[in-house]
């Protein structure tokens, strides 16, 4: 029988994220010495960064996995995805809160817990929040040769997680999950946060609009240069996301045995109906529409399983 639920939380940052409130900059350029000739003081007489500059928000990441995550090393290629680091591990949290059924009640840790990322990036950001975080082992997944190449240096470069995460290179462009599980494998969860837009142009209009609004907010001045970030496979497909996301349902119809949970994130509302009818019709026993919210910016991913509860408890044994 299938079974939906919508979890939401009204406020901030999930309750385990570590970056409540305001960035503390001076322990940040402490961690990062590089930071510090990024960091500005804005018209409220704050420390701050200019969020429109590439180089500083990548120097804050860095900062930020220093500091909170012990990464010594991490860097990515020119015009490469950056992410922003607290709204990325929420998804981390949220995914170890829907683990939690299986476990009691309680939030599982250990490298037992294996999940899958789907376009891990060059940035390889989620294995390494979810690995320091809960201490979770993790094939990060990419189509990008060169992608590949920098999230296993990353993963190499740091000993905390060397031997927590494996990188897994995907060879046809056809396909999303089909080839980066092996008969082997068993997943507590697969996430992904998979291109929003349907085509490049899309893409750049939607950074212009947010280069704008941190203008805005920030009360700096900016420069022209955009911090959106991506190649065109990390930010654009056929179809937008729909049409990812769509597929990735059907191939995961495929491994529905060897994997607890698979979760995608949504970035438009609309689709959260469309998907959850093809999860229907696919034969999902459970799916959940999760909800995130940074400050006033409310994000989502959906969560299905083919397994019983009972099945997912004893997933794990």
């Amino acid at each position: 029988m299938n079974t939906e639920k919508t979890t939401s939380r009204k406020g901030g940052l999930h309750p385990r994220n570590l970056h409540h409130g305001q960035y503390d900059f001076v322990s940040l350029m402490s961690a990062c010495p590089e930071l510090k000739p990024h960091v500005i003081t804005n018209p409220r007489g704050e420390l701050s960064i200019n969020f429109s500059d590439p180089q500083s928000v990548l120097l804050l990441n860095k900062a930020l996995l220093a500091y909170f995550y012990d990464i010594a090393f991490w860097q990515i290629p020119e015009g490469y995805l950056c992410p922003p680091i607290p709204g990325r591990v929420d998804y981390i949290h949220y995914i170890a809160d829907l683990l939690t059924d299986s476990f009691q009640g309680e939030v599982p840790t250990g490298s037992q817990i294996k999940g899958l990322d789907i376009g891990c990036g060059a940035n390889c950001i989620y294995p390494i929040l979810g690995s320091r975080s809960y201490d979770w082992s993790f094939v990060g997944a990419d189509i990008d040769s060169l992608a590949i190449k920098t999230a296993s240096l990353l993963v190499k470069a740091n000993p905390n997680i060397s031997k927590k995460i494996t990188i897994r290179q995907q060879k046809s462009k056809q396909h999303i999950l089909t080839g980066m599980v092996k008969s082997a494998d068993r997943f507590a969860f697969t996430l992904c946060n998979p291109p929003f837009h349907a085509s490049m142009e899309a893409a750049t209009a939607g950074s212009q609009r947010k280069q704008e609004n941190l203008s805005k907010k920030a009360l700096v001045n900016t420069k022209s240069e955009l911090n959106f970030a991506g190649k065109t496979h990390e930010l654009s497909c056929a179809g937008g996301e729909i049409a990812f996301v769509k597929q990735m349902v059907t191939e995961s119809t495929l491994i529905k045995e060897q994997v607890c949970w698979f979760t995608c994130l949504l970035s438009k509302g609309e689709n959260v109906a469309p998907i959850k009818k093809l999860l229907k019709q696919s034969g999902a026993r459970e799916i959940k529409v999760v909800e995130m919210a940074q400050g006033h910016k409310i994000s989502r991913f959906v969560a299905w399983s083919f397994l019983t509860e009972q099945q997912r408890i004893t997933f794990f044994k």
